[in-house]
């Protein structure tokens, strides 16, 4: 639990107990544990009103295929430019890319009317 160990734990319970006195510290044991109560509480009743918007099958929603971080916009891309292909799937990064001829000197690159 937040990296702590049951020895770290114990010691910060002591220091607790020394800091806060005898006196304090069933007070504040009272207020940590309504504290956790209304933490708990407020977790139940955003998991009740999710489960209310989302409607049937929310158990069934497999929340690892929404995570953004697995897509790679560069796979999308590529797997999209070459979904009409017939290159097979182990062959993607040895496709050649077709390059324009180099212009001479003098000559002018085309140019498209109705790019325009």
């Amino acid at each position: 639990m937040f990296g702590l160990s049951s020895e770290k734990i114990l010691i910060l319970l002591v220091l607790a107990v020394f800091i806060l006195g005898p006196e304090r510290l069933p007070q504040y044991t009272r207020n940590f544990a309504q504290f956790i109560k209304k933490l708990r509480n407020m977790a139940n009743t955003a998991q009740e009103q999710m489960k209310n918007e989302l409607g049937e099958g929310y158990e069934d929603l497999d929340w690892k295929k929404l995570d953004p971080r697995q897509y790679d916009p560069r796979r999308i891309i590529r797997e999209a430019l070459l979904e009409d292909d017939t290159v097979p799937h182990s062959d993607l990064n040895q496709v050649k890319v077709k390059t324009q001829p180099k212009l001479e000197a003098n000559e002018l690159p085309p140019y498209d009317i109705e790019s325009t």
